[in-house]
């Protein structure tokens, strides 16, 4: 780590916040399937669990978009922490649920501080990290929502053995230990130096990056030339700067937003989240017998997911943005396919008198079916999932960072909240071809990348000016980018694209 300890240590204390997210979608993902649970629930069918699963995403979607403004207003940091008071409280109306209507109200406030916490926490890391490891430092946040989904699902499986309500309310409670933490932790953190430079705080601001590049030393010559590039960029920002959110779907900035908002939409389109909802379903489906042998199975999911997510921590930087999505696209996109067919020229579907599917699938094309959701999950875990996160956090300027992320990051939860609502249904009526359309969604995402996505890695956050002026078309701007990387400034268009 060296003289970026402070840094990882920054990062990796403010990415507790995906951990909340990853534990909340693994927990319900089990409860799910749990006995007392749906005894207390009255066994709600395929748009009850839809809705019950959904309303999270609904109230992640509301969180994201006030947070742009917060985190402008009262600064990333306080942002952080009041989003882990909302979810303290939303978790503990779950886990006292009396009935439905409690259970889905106490999913939509935790939904509220879990939006906040996906759209706050990685424009804070992108903000403290130096541009040679911002990568590795927003992955933490996708490595830290695959370690809640492990410890979610692993807390259920042991919790099935409970033969009381317990089952269900321990696993939903023990999220709000996490939250607290994260709450205390944040503050002893620092604030973001560009939220302080752009209060007009600018000595706070000099200060924190000694702290966080150079163990406190103001008078090292990479803090104090990088505080001034931040100085200037907020006065270049304040020139153009950003009132309204109508003023995001405009000429200048448009393309960004466009591109942040693709992103954060094909992220959910990799079906990721139908996987982690529903994989003990998915699993029964396929042929394992028995919840315990579906819950191991999930719990094995969750730590493939997390394994697969290191070297993309450890890489990211290095491989860069647009050719590892590329190649995920094409892993999940493989993956779904071979599902899609061994499960179609196999399946031999039934519905029991509980409405639950079973496709009677022989058992090489059933074993098949769930070696390709690992390979989607390891295909997904070293690209989509961080770079999904990493991408809108870098592309834009300091004035409109937050309000614009809060655009993404809500298109991104108002997505999932749609495919958590439909995917119950979908999974029980078309099965195999809902594995089909997300091969073709993957299978086209590689040519919209390859199109329209610029590559970013290892570039300053205020750089970023010159990455998206020019052509629209990003695969043929790499001699215009060349040229301003060897120096040739005088040959740089600064107009941006539409």
């Amino acid at each position: 780590m060296g003289k970026n300890g402070q840094a990882y240590l920054v990062g990796a204390i403010s990415a507790i916040g995906g951990f909340l997210f990853g534990y909340d979608t693994g927990v319900m993902s089990s409860i799910l399937e749990m006995d007392f649970w749906k005894a207390y629930f009255h066994n709600p069918g395929p748009t009850g669990v839809g809705v019950i699963v959904s309303l999270l995403t609904a109230g992640c979607f509301v969180g994201s978009l006030f947070a742009g403004w917060l985190a402008d207003r009262f600064s990333r940091k306080r942002t952080i922490m009041s989003a882990c008071v909302v979810f303290c409280l939303g978790a503990a109306i779950q886990c006292g649920s009396r009935n439905r209507g409690m259970l889905i109200v106490g999913r939509f406030i935790a939904g509220l501080g879990v939006g906040c916490l996906s759209m706050t926490v990685p424009v804070f890391q992108s903000e403290i990290a130096p541009a040679h490891i911002r990568g590795r430092l927003v992955s933490l946040q996708q490595w830290a929502i695959t370690w809640g989904l492990l410890v979610a699902f692993w807390i259920d499986y042991g919790c099935h053995f409970i033969k009381s309500d317990a089952q269900w309310r321990l696993p939903i409670g023990i999220q709000i230990v996490p939250a607290l933490i994260l709450f205390v932790s944040m503050i002893f953190m620092p604030y973001s130096p560009r939220w302080l430079v752009d209060n007009d705080r600018v000595d706070e601001a000099h200060k924190v990056l000694a702290r966080l590049r150079s163990g406190g030393n103001m008078n090292d010559t990479e803090v104090v030339e990088e505080l001034e590039e931040i100085k200037e960029a907020v006065r270049v920002d304040r020139e153009t700067a950003v009132r309204s959110y109508l003023e995001l779907l405009r000429f200048p900035i448009r393309r960004r937003v466009v591109l942040g908002v693709v992103i954060q939409i094909l992220q959910q389109l990799t079906g990721i989240n139908v996987i982690m909802y529903y994989a003990s379903t998915i699993f029964k489906q396929s042929g394992l017998s028995g919840d315990n042998a579906s819950l191991l199975a999930q719990g094995i999911n969750g730590v493939v997911n997390m394994l697969a997510t290191i070297p993309a921590i450890l890489w990211i930087d290095r491989w860069g943005r647009r050719k590892t999505l590329m190649f995920g696209s094409l892993g999940c996109g493989v993956t779904y396919f071979i599902q899609a067919v061994a499960t179609g020229a196999t399946q031999h579907k039934t519905v029991d008198s509980d409405g639950n599917v079973n496709l009677n699938m022989p058992d090489g094309p059933s074993y098949l079916v769930i070696v390709m959701m690992y390979l989607f999950v390891i295909s997904f875990a070293m690209t989509w999932g961080p770079i999904g996160w990493i991408y809108p956090s870098e592309i834009f300027p300091m004035r409109i960072r937050s309000k614009a992320n809060s655009i993404t990051t809500a298109s991104n939860w108002l997505f999932n909240f749609i495919i958590g609502l439909v995917a119950p249904i979908l999974i029980k009526k078309i099965t195999w071809g809902l594995d089909l359309i997300f091969a073709i969604i993957m299978f086209a995402s590689i040519g919209i990348i390859y199109v329209f996505f610029p590559e970013t890695k290892n570039r300053n956050l205020e750089d970023m000016e010159v990455i998206f002026t020019g052509s629209a078309w990003a695969y043929k701007d790499k001699q215009r980018i060349a040229e301003y990387d060897n120096g040739q400034h005088h040959n740089i268009d600064t107009k941006e694209s539409v």
